[in-house]
């Protein structure tokens, strides 16, 4: 992995480990916040090779809808609507119900 890639990786844990709980953001949000505003996919990479490291809160990202899309990068399927579940967001067929009340913007919340 290069450097930039793998300091790109560090920066995105180090804004989803600030995602409060019961709260939800997106990929997209994210990669914008880091100053790459089209590497939402990148943001992705990122948190799938998160999975060995607990203390990343990967089930608080989902995309800009809302939607559950990382689930099958988790230890089980439902695994990710479970933890989002255990801090209080409802989640319906994959989606985050009142995804718009729970989102936390970072380039808001980090000023």
């Amino acid at each position: 992995m290069s450097d930039s890639k793998k300091n790109f990786f560090e920066d995105v844990y180090e804004v989803v480990k600030l995602i409060p709980e019961g709260r939800v953001t997106s990929y997209g949000a994210i990669a914008s916040y880091l100053g790459s505003k089209g590497s939402a996919r990148m943001v992705g990479w990122a948190l799938i090779a998160s999975q060995p490291f607990a203390a990343i809160p990967a089930h608080r990202v989902v995309n800009r809808v809302g939607m559950l899309t990382g689930k099958q990068h988790f230890e089980a399927s439902n695994a990710m609507q479970e933890r989002l579940e255990q801090e209080g967001v409802k989640v319906e067929n994959d989606q985050v119900v009142e995804f718009e009340k729970l989102f936390w913007e970072p380039a808001k919340e980090l000023l």
